[in-house]
């Protein structure tokens, strides 16, 4: 199976890649060395890469702090992956994770965003400069706010995002902050304290603070807030595997997230393509970024259909367990979540290549090109969009998002909000 990775580490020293022991290092036989850059790659002892579809861009930076092993990650300029195991997830340039890290698919760092030693992401995305501290479990989440290195979102050490019920579904993503107005990078951060938890799925604003050693278990949507938690639950009941005793607002929540994933698909295509596909490796950068994002919402879309089959069953049991007094509104939800499924994941399909409003869509590209044209990298042309261009983005975007809840929620009636 590596028959070829001695020949293909002396290549890659031949076009100027640093390995400072070469016997230590292992590619697989179906690595591309073309997609390995010689300009600053450091590869150090103890690396181990893999994958056909592995690209690894200049500057790039693989086990300073320990062990590495790649598998079908793209790398972007100047990442910096320390220690620990990377597979099918991209990294944007200066993205860095400490030693232990394990990465795993779907996941996007954008730029400058970084993990302290030991975190655990899985279908994470993480906007630009949010920072993980160690220790940290934190997937099925996408984390924005801040604007800079010195402003960012933080999660601290210990923490977790709770992904997992113990009716063992997985339709449990988080949004903290969001996708049309995180992509502008002028969002207050977020910071959730340290040996705390979020319970799946919530949506937590912009400018909220979750204090060290709470586990949140509701969405925080008021912003600018210090929650300090819900006080103590000491009390016990009987567990009944499989009921739900509420499903709106986690179907509500799923809704929203793939909606936001949406709409970041298309951020990338209409905006962040223009920054990316200067060369054969950037374009390889973009179709890498493209590809997790369609596991994100292929992820998203399968775990929401096995929690829409799982209804009948769920609303039998229910209706056994209250013995004649079972909410109507909570069966109404159940039953319409699995007869109408297939009907709301057709929405989920037709709105992926949906570019949006083009009244509003293609004014702003238009200026975003110019800004392009004076040589500006991305992050420098965000922020320095002034607050009326940055509106005009966030409502094209934001009107992606509204379309998409507005018509799952025109399907399925009983999940809108009261008097709406």
């Amino acid at each position: 199976m590596y028959s070829e990775s001695k020949e293909k580490v002396k290549r890659l020293i031949q076009k100027g890649v640093t390995i400072p022991n070469p016997e230590n290092v292992l590619i697989g036989d179906e690595v591309k060395p073309d997609r390995i850059a010689g300009d600053g790659v450091v590869i150090y002892p103890g690396c181990k890469i893999f994958g056909e579809k592995t690209l690894i861009m200049p500057g790039a930076k693989l086990g300073y702090e320990g062990l590495v092993t790649v598998e079908d990650c793209q790398i972007g300029p100047d990442v910096e992956l320390k220690g620990g195991f990377f597979r099918r997830s991209v990294f944007l340039e200066k993205a860095n994770m400490g030693y232990g890290a394990r990465v795993r698919d779907g996941c996007i760092l954008e730029e400058e965003a970084n993990g302290a030693h030991t975190s655990g992401l899985k279908q994470t995305i993480l906007f630009p400069f949010v920072t993980l501290g160690s220790l940290i479990n934190f997937c099925d989440c996408l984390m924005a706010g801040g604007t800079n290195r010195k402003n960012h979102s933080e999660v601290g050490s210990s923490y977790v995002h709770f992904n997992y019920t113990p009716n063992q579904d997985k339709a449990t993503p988080s949004l903290i902050g969001d996708v049309p107005r995180g992509v502008m990078l002028n969002q207050p951060p977020i910071f959730l304290g340290g040996q705390g938890g979020l319970v799946g799925p919530l949506r937590v604003e912009y400018g909220t603070v979750i204090a060290a050693g709470v586990v949140h278990r509701k969405d925080a949507l008021e912003g600018e807030k210090l929650l300090l938690g819900h006080g103590t639950i000491d009390r016990e009941s009987n567990y009944y595997p499989g009921v739900y005793w509420y499903i709106k607002n986690p179907v509500v929540n799923n809704i929203n997230y793939i909606a936001n994933l949406v709409a970041l698909r298309q951020w990338y295509v209409g905006v962040r393509s223009r920054f990316m596909r200067g060369d054969s490796m950037g374009e390889m950068l973009y179709k890498g970024v493209l590809d997790k994002l369609d596991m994100a919402l292929d992820e998203r879309i399968r775990r929401f259909k096995a929690l829409s089959q799982k209804m009948p069953g769920s609303a039998e049991k229910y209706r056994r367990v209250m013995k004649g007094q079972a909410s109507e509104e909570l069966l109404r939800q159940k039953q319409e979540l699995f007869d109408r499924w297939q009907e709301v994941e057709a929405v989920f399909a037709d709105s992926r290549e949906d570019p949006g409003n083009p009244s509003l869509r293609e004014p702003f590209l238009e200026h975003v090109g110019k800004h392009i044209n004076k040589g500006s990298g991305y992050v420098a042309v965000i922020q320095g969009l002034d607050r009326q261009w940055s509106a005009r983005g966030t409502g094209w975007l934001q009107g992606i998002v509204n379309t998409i809840n507005n018509r799952v929620l025109e399907i399925m009636p009983s999940y809108r909000p009261k008097g709406s």
